[in-house]
């Protein structure tokens, strides 16, 4: 007999330094393991969260996964606003980083199994877009959800642009994302965005609760139906998240960006009025210094000085 390649495997052999991963009784458990960064996701969680994914999803024996994150603080925050810092120079790595971000949640959506956030903290930012690319969610009493892309620099397009429509609706995900406020659990509840809300210390006892009759289900019925689930999903997502890539890559040298990751760094609010005083006055916003660039004026170059039909350095006429 030969050797079974699409199995899962024991989660020991994979060494994971940010996440935990654990398998039992039918069950898969991710936990996002940075508590002292209130689970912030840098690029080596994504990558071992990609690994894990996959792993669940080829794993027979998985019926259910749950994800979550280490303490009782956060669940997930979001980006890693130290590393990410380091796009502020290069945003051509942003494009990189940010793919790796797409492709685990591609997996985790389309893990071919039912999924559930287990909110045990506070939800910000690229976490609440965990939390949905998660199938069902049971939240802590006492977390509250919150997107602030605007707030901080950012566009939350990895999700919450293309999913809160659907799930709280239009008025509500404009509310959601226009003004970054806290949604504590209650509301969360009342506006779809998790489906069950209990004291902390009945988190645990609520998950077993859903997870075993998550179990008690016909695993392929399962999976065709959360494919089918997923269509207006996936429409929104893949007509949006390729140009939303390539536009936060593009605008991560923007002066918006730039002063929003500063703040974070100095551990201060982001100066937002001289930002729209700089729109205000046209004092080249667009431009970190403030200086716009000059462009040539090739009506005045004579030969030599870029001329129209002037030889680049290889010999050839310049097209």
């Amino acid at each position: 007999m030969t050797d079974r390649h699409f199995t899962g495997r024991d989660p020991s052999q994979f060494a994971f330094q940010t996440i935990r991963y654990e398998k039992s009784n039918g069950r898969a458990t991710i936990t996002i393991n940075r508590p002292h960064v209130l689970n912030a996701v840098n690029f080596q969680v994504l990558q071992e969260l990609h690994t894990a994914f996959k792993d669940a999803s080829w794993d027979d024996e998985v019926g259910v996964v749950v994800l979550t994150g280490a303490g009782d603080r956060a669940f997930c925050t979001g980006a890693d606003l130290t590393e990410q810092q380091q796009f502020l120079e290069r945003p051509r790595d942003y494009w990189k980083w940010m793919g790796e971000f797409i492709e685990c949640h591609e997996r985790l959506r389309n893990i071919g199994k039912p999924t559930l956030a287990r909110l045990n903290g506070i939800v910000v930012g690229g976490g609440n877009e965990f939390n949905m690319s998660c199938d069902l969610a049971v939240a802590a009493s006492d977390i509250y959800i919150r997107q602030v892309g605007t707030s901080h620099g950012c566009v939350a397009l990895a999700g919450a642009t293309q999913f809160l429509p659907l799930i709280v609706g239009d008025r509500r995900a404009r509310e959601i994302l226009f003004l970054n406020e806290e949604i504590p659990a209650q509301k969360a509840l009342e506006w779809g965005l998790v489906n069950w809300v209990v004291p902390r210390s009945e988190l645990d006892q609520k998950v077993d609760e859903i997870v075993e009759k998550l179990l008690a289900k016909f695993p392929e019925k399962m999976r065709y139906t959360k494919q089918q689930l997923n269509f207006w999903r996936d429409l929104s997502w893949h007509t949006t998240i390729g140009h939303g890539r390539d536009w936060l890559a593009i605008h991560n040298t923007s002066p918006e960006t730039w002063e929003g990751v500063r703040a974070f760094a100095e551990k201060r609010k982001p100066d937002y009025e001289e930002i729209r005083r700089r729109w205000a006055q046209d004092q080249a916003p667009e431009w970190l210094d403030g200086k716009r660039p000059q462009a040539v004026d090739h009506t005045q170059s004579g030969p030599g000085e870029n001329g129209p039909h002037e030889e680049n350095s290889s010999g050839h006429e310049a097209r």
